[in-house]
């Protein structure tokens, strides 16, 4: 991870030791998030045979993904990539009730269309009644019969005599039968290549948090299915502060941040908008839980916060102010240590990690 700017020993961590391999890369723009996430994909990929999973929401890792041989897969209203987010394979929900996970899921989605804080205790029985009602036929089964898709989760919403049924009927009609339905097919994407890059770009505001929650479910299942065969997973998630906007989705990555570890998986999460993931009580606790964190170049009000939270000095904290990018604080565990990152400019490398403006 570079050297310590101090003593300029070598700085090197392996994350799999820590008690939480779980980390963040925090930065304003133009501090080298990117290229640290892009770095630590790298390594990863010529260091390891472990998987490697990337969200990505500003259509920024595609290249770096196609150049270490990994997949791209388009997740959009004009893609013909279908990702079935109803779909459980083998694995998943181990030691938990995979139905009440699903019906979580569908709680979170709902949510992010019906407004935050309009979703009630009504509307949320509904759909856990109906969630597992679709599900019966494939549990009973034991996985042999056909998965269920979103517009069977619908049909059966509309079957409900509620008022509260008809307000979901009508909120999912959007990505279940309208123009936005391509969460309301079977799966049909291989996603068995080892390095896998989701690409949400394409997808407007209104429904990208959606596509966050239904990509990161499918990287569950993903997950589930590589404990089983005893492969570790690294999941990188670029501009977390999407998932802090809604309740139901804050909690569903909160609860993937805690079932990963015992899949053995890590997951990484950056963001530029640290002042908008700290008005989450969620992301204040992941923050202050995460045993790895990249502070690099903070603006001011996210500094301040920062250093309350994560207890950093006074004399630490001149290390994330006005600080050139790729330098910064690194934590592990209870250290703090401040440090510096150069990559040698001319190498192919360097310029498919590089996000500047006129480096491509």
């Amino acid at each position: 991870y570079g050297v310590n700017a101090v003593s300029k020993n070598l700085l090197i961590c392996n994350r799999k030791r820590l008690l939480n391999p779980h980390g963040f890369i925090l930065g304003v723009s133009g501090s080298g998030k990117s290229f640290s996430m892009k770095e630590a994909i790298t390594f990863i990929a010529l260091s390891t045979n472990d998987d490697i999973i990337v969200i990505d929401a500003e259509r920024e890792y595609g290249d770096l993904v196609n150049a270490l041989g990994g997949a791209v897969i388009e997740v959009s209203p004009n893609s013909p990539h279908h990702i079935n987010p109803l779909e459980i394979s083998r694995g998943y929900g181990a030691g938990e009730n995979p139905v009440a996970m699903k019906s979580e899921l569908l709680m979170s989605i709902c949510e992010q269309q019906m407004g935050s804080g309009n979703l009630g205790a009504f509307h949320k029985s509904i759909i856990d009644r109906c969630t597992a009602s679709v599900f019966h036929e494939l549990i009973a089964s034991g996985g042999k019969a056909r998965q269920p898709v979103l517009s069977d989760w619908r049909n059966e919403i509309k079957k409900q005599p509620e008022r509260e049924a008809q307000e979901l009927a009508l909120a999912s009609e959007l990505f279940v039968e309208g123009s936005l339905n391509m969460f309301a097919h079977a799966t049909n994407v291989d996603i068995a290549n080892r390095i896998i890059s989701f690409d949400l770009y394409e997808m407007g505001e209104q429904l990208k948090p959606t596509a966050l929650n239904v990509t990161l479910e499918t990287i569950q299942n993903r997950v589930a299915a590589n404990r089983l065969a005893g492969k570790y997973t690294w999941v990188f998630v670029d501009e977390v502060y999407l998932f802090f906007r809604y309740y139901y989705s804050a909690q569903f990555l909160y609860k993937c941040w805690k079932r990963f570890r015992k899949y053995a998986a890590a997951m990484t999460a950056a963001t530029q908008n640290v002042e908008e993931c700290l008005r989450s009580d969620t992301a204040r606790m992941m923050f202050a839980n995460s045993e790895f964190l990249v502070l690099l170049n903070q603006a001011a009000t996210d500094r301040a916060e920062l250093a309350k939270l994560l207890n950093i000095s006074t004399n630490q904290t001149s290390y994330i102010t006005g600080a050139e990018a790729g330098h910064g604080l690194l934590k592990v565990g209870a250290s703090i240590v401040p440090f510096a990152n150069r990559w040698p400019r001319d190498t192919e490398l360097y310029y498919l990690m590089s996000s500047t403006p006129g480096e491509k």
